[in-house]
């Protein structure tokens, strides 16, 4: 597996994190791997088979692109072969501004956009090899829709302020940061993302559990709650086993079994 992350441009820092690459070969057997939360929208074009369960009619190839949204569990998907991706990470609270989207809750989204024209040309280069240029037609386009809308530096501000206290800050204080009204910032952000800032904060606080968890499998829990603002250990695993499916402990044991067979990079949309 390779796994690279680039800084966007300074005009997109205010609602991209970063654009990055993958690239794995899962053989020639159709293979499942789990996507666990955290607290970014991904906007995902991928090069191979790529597909996910449906509720309705079972296993569904997905299109390229559609966006992963903030998840409230993991999300299963299925792919053989080689599968590459590049990837747009975006704060949640800006996306679909940035796409000009209605907001909306949910994990995979397909949606319609001017943005699947770019498909075909990044087809090409990524079978070329030219990962260099997809990234720079990417970029491209993202200057370019990003130049023709207004964002919020209300929500700028907020999302700055969650970042920081990693998801521990009260939404008085999220609103201090601000400069708003708890009542005019609540309303506004969930317009923009269509989640609560309570409920983006906390995906941003299991999202630094889960990282802390990858990089340090034995770290004490009781000082790791301490540390990220839980209440004690005991509130940590809860909201850990709501978001993960499984207790911090299970998740630690495995992150020592992966990171063996994949290495150090922990990469949120790809595991094994």
């Amino acid at each position: 597996m390779r796994h690279q992350e680039f800084e966007p441009p300074e005009e997109l820092r205010d609602t991209i994190k970063c654009f990055w690459y993958n690239i794995r070969d899962f053989g020639e057997q159709q293979t499942d791997f789990e996507v666990v939360p955290d607290g970014y929208t991904e906007i995902i074009f991928y090069f191979g088979s790529l597909s996910t369960i449906s509720y309705s009619n079972g296993l569904q190839q997905l299109p390229s692109p559609f966006m992963m949204g903030l998840l409230n569990q993991p999300v299963r998907f299925y792919t053989e072969d080689r599968l590459e991706i590049i990837g747009i990470r975006c704060f949640p609270w800006t996306v679909f501004d940035l796409l000009g989207l209605p907001s909306g809750k949910g994990g995979v989204h397909i949606f319609e956009h001017p943005i699947a024209t770019l498909q075909s040309s990044l087809n090409e280069l990524v079978i070329a090899g030219r990962i260099d240029q997809a990234l720079a037609r990417v970029k491209e386009y993202f200057l370019n829709i990003r130049s023709g809308i207004a964002t919020s530096s209300m929500l700028f501000k907020a999302g700055v302020a969650m970042r920081e206290a990693n998801g521990s800050m009260p939404v008085s204080e999220v609103a201090a940061s601000a400069h708003a009204t708890v009542r005019t910032l609540e309303r506004n952000f969930k317009q923009s993302s269509g989640y609560t800032i309570k409920d983006v904060s906390a995906l941003i606080r299991f999202e630094q559990v889960r990282n802390h968890l990858w990089w340090y499998p034995d770290s004490n829990l009781t000082s790791l709650a301490h540390e990220l603002g839980y209440a004690d250990q005991s509130h940590l695993s809860r909201e850990f086993k709501r978001y993960s499916g499984s207790t911090p402990g299970a998740f630690a044991r495995k992150s020592k079994k992966r990171k063996q067979a994949l290495g150090d990079d922990f990469v949120a949309f790809i595991q094994a």
